[in-house]
């Protein structure tokens, strides 16, 4: 055993025990449409002239970012009315706590004191917001206070401390823009003017209309020239969860009207049992087929990556555990369709390492494999950069479950890259070097060069003799699709457009998925029900007639032995505007940086022509949506990120092999080299497709309502991706290639 293999069993080692105590020791946060959580109804107390619906909008865009920040993932907000916002949490600890931080409107201002008050004044919040205040300090003592100097929209940025060497304990420090720095330099320069022990040498920190901090100013500040540097702290006795709760109030903003907790309690799951069996079963055979079909291709090096693909899911299992992540059903579904798309890293190494086997005088496995995984390195690492840095702009440009996406897609590539550059060659390099198995070559699934390899090698197809012709099919399939969304239109869903909620009281307890069933039945499948209490249900759907709400109570009521309306409004979109418009931005960026990294790696054309075949499967995949009439919701859009990144993994193989044939022919024709590059990277095409398609087709067929859709998005996606990465980037690139 040499001395870089033992390096990478104990690597190797430490991640899978590391992960294996992670799996056994954290629970994992179970979303909303599998456990429930805690609904929390806001009412807001907007202004006079203020119009309701726009102040509840402003302020549930505030609350999101709320909830982000106390590491809530996958929470749902939506408006209810005009006045009211309705929050669900899933797997929120202290339900307490979080109702009390969205409730606070969190108005920070810096005041100039101008001396204290007798105790007879009292404190007068109201007093001032152009104007002299009173406000009690933290020792109970009266202060008068100018207007504010300062407020929180002036704050960069908000963090808690621990002062270990000073003992000061915990504090907020703050960071002020470019202006609010200056300010902050002119008040605590005024203030430095006053002597030692007076009143007014003192700045008052208030959050809504309370005085939480009011120190003194330093006696070596200078008069004038006051605090520079656009930084401060707030210090006080707090503790290490007050300190984090007040940065997070300061970093997401003041609510934009005050709000009031007029509901809370615990709602149940979403989706029903049945479904979420139905689910698990569909996973588990589509991934048992995949296990199938790779060692049926590939034998003993299969079985091998078989191990080496569980452990990938153990790794990412435990890392999105380890975060916090938040696990919803699609998200499941996600993550085990990620375990059929890992499998691409060791199908280029296997089949690189069939290639150089064939191509060798005196081959061995063991020569073949090492061959291979040097050969594949550069396709793998440049087909998982490129989705790096979408899943990294996702997760810092966008928001709300996209950028939990991208969270979960970054886990997966690297955890994809960890079990076939690390694990499998620990388990496959001490296995292919046994004397018994070099005489039983074949065995290893490297020895021969595959079926659908021999056939090409016979045949030698001329596919990118007429590439125009290819191109002219991808802009008929892309005129379709576009036809589609303009005659069809697309049918939001209730995430994006909103819908009506409704709240029955029951006679009797109502078994949600009865509910679901019979709703169903009286033709509302997608319909959203959840259990509120023994006796209350609540159903959430697409803006509804008067004559459909009639039926949706009829349905509610036979199974519930007759039903009570408690509640019925419309309801905002859960996906608001600024949520749309930063995954959008974040969407436009990430194609930006993968075209440049593409365009620095290999050639600015190979880059256009993979970015182009994104867009197109993009656009066909709406488009089929769009003549199927199924919904664009959240679902979808979970499915269309993963075909996004599945779409550029395969453009980047095929342009991998172009480089490396140009590198070794620069003289050849750039049309032959690219057809000689189709044809040799087809076979890796073909297997990854059909592992990816095992496990989507098996949760179509056994999945339930509840994941068809979704399947279908990827299959429809996996299947254009495939055919886009040969026959639509490829003969782009050769036209461009031939333009000069």
């Amino acid at each position: 055993m040499t001395r870089a293999l033992r390096l990478r069993g104990l690597l190797a080692l430490a991640v899978i025990a590391l992960s294996l105590f992670i799996s056994f020791t954290v629970p994992v946060r179970l979303g909303l449409d599998l456990r429930g959580g805690t609904q929390i109804v806001l009412e807001t107390r907007p202004g006079k002239g203020d119009s309701a619906a726009e102040a509840t909008d402003r302020t549930l865009e505030v609350l999101r970012d709320r909830i982000d920040a106390l590491g809530v993932a996958e929470p749902s907000l939506s408006r209810s009315g005009t006045d009211r916002i309705v929050v669900e949490l899933p797997g929120v600890q202290d339900p307490a706590r979080a109702a009390d931080v969205l409730g606070r409107t969190a108005q920070l201002t810096f005041h100039e004191v101008l001396g204290t008050a007798s105790p007879k004044a009292g404190a007068s919040p109201k007093a001032g917001a152009g104007g002299p205040r009173v406000l009690e300090d933290e020792t109970g003592q009266p202060l008068r206070l100018a207007a504010a100097s300062l407020t929180g929209k002036d704050v960069e940025e908000a963090a808690a401390r621990l002062d270990q060497r000073g003992g000061a304990g915990w504090h907020v420090a703050l960071d002020f823009k470019g202006s609010g720095g200056d300010g902050w330099a002119g008040l605590t320069g005024k203030a430095a003017c006053r002597p030692a022990g007076d009143p007014g040498r003192r700045v008052a920190i208030v959050l809504d209309d309370k005085v939480i901090s009011s120190p003194q100013v330093d006696p070596s500040v200078r008069c004038g020239t006051g605090i520079g540097g656009g930084a401060t702290r707030i210090t006080g006795s707090f503790g290490a969860e007050e300190a984090k709760e007040l940065a997070l109030l300061i970093n997401g903003g003041a609510l934009p009207v005050p709000v009031e907790t007029v509901e809370q309690r615990t709602v149940g799951p979403t989706l029903g049992a049945e479904a979420i069996t139905a689910s698990a079963w569909a996973a588990a055979v589509g991934t048992a087929l995949t296990g199938v079909f790779i060692i049926a291709v590939y034998r003993l090096l299969g079985a091998l990556a078989v191990v080496a693909l569980a452990c990938y899911g153990l790794i990412s299992y435990a890392a999105l555990v380890a975060l916090g992540a938040t696990l919803t059903l699609p998200g499941l579904a996600g993550f085990v369709l990620a375990i059929g798309m890992a499998v691409d890293a060791n199908v280029l190494v296997f089949e690189r390492a069939r290639e150089e086997y064939a191509a060798r005088t005196r081959p061995s496995p063991r020569s073949s494999l090492a061959a291979g995984f040097k050969g594949a390195f550069s396709a793998i690492a440049d087909s998982n950069i490129t989705t790096l840095i979408a899943a990294g702009l996702l997760f810092f440009l966008a928001s709300g479950p996209v950028r939990g996406f991208g969270v979960t897609l970054g886990i997966g590539v690297l955890a994809s890259m960890f079990s076939a550059l690390v694990v499998t060659r620990v388990l496959a390099d001490p296995v292919v070097d046994r004397p018994w198995l070099r005489r039983r070559a074949r065995l290893t699934g490297i020895a021969h060069t595959g079926a659908v390899r021999d056939r090409l090698a016979r045949r030698e197809p001329r596919l990118m003799r007429r590439p125009r012709r290819w191109l002219a099919l991808s802009a008929a399939a892309l005129a379709l699709a576009a036809s589609g969304i303009a005659v069809r239109g697309l049918d939001f869903g209730v995430e994006f457009t909103g819908g009506r909620l409704i709240e029955y009281g029951t006679s009797s307890p109502v078994d949600p998925d009865r509910a679901r069933a019979a709703l169903a039945d009286a033709g509302f499948p997608g319909a959203v029900v959840q259990s509120s209490g023994d006796q209350r249900i609540s159903v959430r759907t697409d803006r509804l007639t008067n004559a459909e709400a009639s039926a949706v109570t009829r349905a509610v009521g036979a199974v519930g032995g007759g039903a009570d309306k408690l509640r019925d409004e419309t309801i905002g979109p859960s996906l608001g505007k600024e949520l749309r418009r930063g995954a959008l931005i974040a969407l436009a960026v990430a194609l930006g940086a993968q075209l440049l990294y593409l365009s620095a790696r290999f050639r600015w054309l190979f880059g256009t022509a993979a970015v182009a075949a994104l867009a197109h499967d993009v656009v066909i995949l709406v488009g089929v949506f769009a003549w199927l009439g199924k919904p664009i919701d959240g679902v979808f859009l979970a499915a269309l990120l993963t075909v996004i990144g599945y779409s550029v993994n395969d453009s980047v193989v095929v342009f991998d092999r172009v480089r490396y044939l140009v590198r070794r022919s620069p003289e050849a024709p750039f049309a032959t080299l690219a057809n000689r590059a189709l044809l040799q990277t087809l076979p890796r095409t073909v297997n990854t497709g059909m592992g990816a398609a095992f496990i989507l087709t098996a949760l179509a067929v056994f999945g339930g309502d509840s994941l068809t859709d979704f399947a279908l998005a990827l299959l429809i996606g996996v299947a254009v991706g495939t055919y886009s990465s040969m026959f639509t980037a490829t003969p782009l690139a050769i036209e461009l290639h031939r333009r000069g």
